[in-house]
């Protein structure tokens, strides 16, 4: 049985271990963290799914409970370690990679503790969070408040009384900008008018059916990489809080100085902190050494298989095969390809 090393243990990786198991594989998972949660125990604190229970679950097993309510983010953590304990596969936690290197007849993944490990396969699944995001804003090297990405924020408390911008039109740029509207004053700063795709009611079974129904269709490559964004699903009211203009909505700032903003009608404005909910980028630096990247880091890859290494593949990529390829119910569609598809290549 040819081993395939897993790194990464959340919702891609451990549904990565399942597929490769059912390929024939002894899947060995690798995770950075204490146990294999991935980066759900890090994210904001009222982080709430923006999908019902149904539609998130890797293979086998469902989310317990209601299956129509919206799972928090300790929940679904929850459920990913207890899904880890299902797998048939070796999951060692603490084990961050550093470097994986062709070696033998196949690839070598070194870890930061020194450790070693072989396989015929690698399987990359250590989604995003690690490597946030920070566009270059105008001129936001000059401005002398706060400035921090959304993976950094936590909870309202240390915004109270505050004057916040929050950069970003996506679901996690509204769900914090109307969370932190009831402490702080606060303001939606982005390119264009926030989208949103509403479901009338959150008990709305056929808008949900049709999603997911669209969901796992292949055709994201045809709209890029993913990173442009997704409408905000309205699952929470935010459109109506933006329209009641608690928080408001702004085109961003063109300027920066000192605790000032400039807004595009030319306005200068004190602000004490900068948000920057404007996304991820894969976390892929160990793959470096097999020239497996492009040049920003990207990589080289069509629906989930290394360019130039067969024996790699890729599970939790956005825009990797679906438009939710990077979600829960995306990774496990996107997970049975690429075992299937690593199995022809690397017997």
């Amino acid at each position: 049985m040819s081993t395939a090393l897993i790194i990464g243990g959340g919702q891609s990786g451990l549904a990565a271990a399942g597929a490769l198991r059912e390929q024939g594989f002894r899947p060995v998972v690798l995770e950075a963290g204490p146990d294999p949660a991935g980066s759900w125990p890090r994210y904001y604190d009222s982080l709430t799914l923006f999908t019902p229970a149904w539609f998130n679950q890797l293979p086998g097993m469902a989310l317990p409970g209601d299956p129509q309510r919206y799972p928090h983010r300790d929940e679904v953590a929850d459920y990913l370690r207890a899904y880890a304990g299902r797998l048939d596969c070796e999951v060692h936690t603490g084990r961050r990679v550093r470097a994986v290197r062709t070696g033998g007849d196949g690839y070598v993944a070194e870890t930061e503790d020194g450790s070693t490990f072989t396989a015929r396969a690698v399987v990359a699944a250590t989604g995003t969070f690690d490597r946030p995001h920070r566009p270059e804003l105008p001129g936001l090297e000059r401005f002398a408040g706060t400035v921090l990405h959304s993976a950094d924020y936590r909870h309202p408390g240390p915004f109270a009384g505050k004057r916040v911008v929050v950069v970003g039109g996506g679901n996690s740029a509204v769900q914090i900008a109307v969370e932190l509207a009831a402490h702080a004053r606060v303001s939606l700063a982005t390119r264009k008018p926030v989208e949103f795709l509403t479901a009338e009611g959150r008990g709305n079974a056929v808008f949900w059916r049709v999603l997911a129904a669209f969901g796992t269709l292949p055709v994201a490559p045809l709209f890029g990489d993913g990173s442009g964004g997704v409408p905000v699903l309205d699952t929470g009211g935010y459109r109506r809080a933006l329209t009641s203009g608690d928080p408001d909505r702004r085109d961003l700032f063109t300027g920066a100085e000192g605790h000032e903003l400039t807004w595009r009608d030319g306005t200068r404005e004190h602000v004490d902190t900068v948000i920057l909910a404007t996304g991820y980028r894969p976390s892929l630096d160990y793959l470096r050494p097999l020239g497996a990247l492009s040049l920003t880091g990207r990589p080289l890859q069509h629906r989930g298989i290394a360019s130039l290494h067969p024996g790699i593949g890729f599970v939790g990529l956005e825009g990797q095969r679906t438009v939710l390829s990077a979600s829960i119910r995306g990774v496990a569609a996107d997970a049975a390809v690429v075992a299937r598809r690593l199995r022809e290549r690397v017997g």
